[in-house]
């Protein structure tokens, strides 16, 4: 039976929470681990559910992965690396997209793969032909087989030269940690830059890999024959950050963000202020907090890494509802990430949807029929209500609208967030929230 969270809203968040290893790094880092022929160490990982599926998907190859008790840090040793069995990793098929990113680890390391159907959140079309083309381009053999896609090198892998249509997080990931050990140099061009790519390389290189990052999103690797493991601290979570900044903004609160980083999210800071929110940056994290007054417009364009990221407009799309006049958010990275919005019109909210591109900015998905524009239409006054918990980022804004509103809301489905939110129902309570959980 599903777990429900009663959230008596009207209150304002004020308190401390603290921060730790990025989500989008955290469980990619521990996927590099198995290049490696000695054991690495991650330090500053949060305990989130990918973070599980992850271990488990590693032991089932034989990787052994310790928890420091005391420091949370993990210990992987890739020395038992094997080939698991189609049925155990599909076992894990529903939980995770990391599977396609073990390929060319797990061709180094024992010639074949395994990946079953992909889960994750559903925000958009996140196609794998590009995964699965570019480890043809190294070398690799792909086979349908029943349950997902066999994957095997014999032959080894070879650097090859390649270009994405979008600078794609996941396609990045991917060349990089296939790259690495192919024979000869690979070039990727029009990569992803984002800070936790940019971790993901810092790690690499620790471990021994040539990597250089050119201007115009240019990548290139040379491979190396042996890599050695790494100890390393991951960089912090900047979506976790904007999302409790973005709830301090909500609720008329003040909440201080231990181990937040401004350099990493300085477009968010920005835009953050341009709406009325203000902040104080430390050497240990940034308090966010409702300054009183009003609240301003604006217009909000998604992009890639250095804009305005993807995973931050869920979370402000709820501020942006208490803004007085008329607000518009393009986004430009995921077609069906506006499902969320629903529930907060529920609430109250004015937001109107548009398959027109409100805005300046490319959108990835050209001129396909996407609601992806939203003309938000505030302040609005928020009332409680029930909902069902959709994804990570969406989910987290429809707590921080019943959070803000006036009466009582019940929220299903909750254990999604635990995905991305370490301790959230914790955080929660420390905070001042009025929630119980049943």
């Amino acid at each position: 039976m599903q777990k429900v969270l009663t959230i008596q809203g009207g209150k304002p968040l004020k308190g401390t929470v603290h921060v730790r290893g990025a989500k989008n790094l955290v469980p990619k880092a521990m996927v590099a681990a198995l290049l490696g022929d000695g054991p690495s160490v991650l330090r500053n990982v949060p305990e989130i559910k990918d973070v599980e599926v992850v271990t488990s998907l590693l032991t089932l190859h034989g990787v052994q992965v310790t928890k420091d008790p005391v420091s949370g840090d993990l210990t992987l040793d890739p020395s038992g690396a094997k080939t698991a069995s189609a049925r155990e990793i599909d076992a894990h098929a529903g939980d995770s997209r990391i599977p396609i990113l073990l390929c060319g680890p797990l061709m180094h390391t024992i010639g074949e793969a395994f990946i079953p159907d992909l889960g994750g959140c559903r925000i958009g079309d996140r196609p794998i032909d590009f995964h699965l083309d570019a480890l043809r381009q190294f070398g690799a053999v792909v086979d349908k087989v029943d349950g997902g896609i066999s994957i095997s090198a014999r032959k080894g892998l070879r650097g090859t030269k390649l270009e994405l249509e979008y600078p794609s997080v996941g396609a990045t990931e991917q060349v990089l940690l296939t790259a690495v050990k192919a024979d000869g140099i690979t070039e990727l061009k029009n990569a992803a830059v984002e800070p936790e790519i940019l971790d993901l390389i810092a790690i690499l290189q620790k471990m021994g890999a040539l990597i250089t990052v050119q201007t115009d999103r240019v990548i290139r690797i040379e491979g190396v024959k042996r890599l050695g493991g790494f100890n390393h601290r991951a960089l912090p979570d900047r979506n976790e950050g904007a999302s409790w900044a973005s709830a301090a903004l909500a609720t008329k609160g003040d909440i201080y963000v231990q181990g937040a980083d401004q350099q990493d999210l300085t477009s968010f800071l920005n835009t953050y202020r341009k709406i009325g929110g203000d902040f104080e940056v430390d050497d240990n994290g940034i308090r966010f907090f409702h300054p009183g007054g009003k609240l301003n417009p604006l217009v909000v364009e998604t992009d890639v890494h250095p804009g305005f990221m993807t995973d931050w407009q869920q979370p402000l799309v709820v501020a942006l509802t208490q803004a007085e006049g008329v607000s518009i958010v393009h986004e430009t990275v995921y077609e069906n990430r506006f499902g969320f919005t629903d529930a907060l019109v529920r609430m109250g909210a004015t937001i109107q949807l548009h398959r027109e591109c409100l805005g300046a900015v490319p959108c990835r998905f050209g001129q396909r029929n996407f609601l992806h524009s939203a003309v938000i239409t505030g302040p609005s006054k928020l009332h409680g209500v029930d909902f069902v918990i959709p994804d990570l980022r969406g989910g987290f804004s429809h707590i921080i609208a019943a959070l803000a509103a006036e009466g009582v809301s019940n929220a299903s489905g909750i254990d999604i967030i635990s995905r991305g939110y370490e301790h959230f129902m914790d955080k929660l309570q420390g905070l001042g929230a009025d929630v119980t959980l049943s």
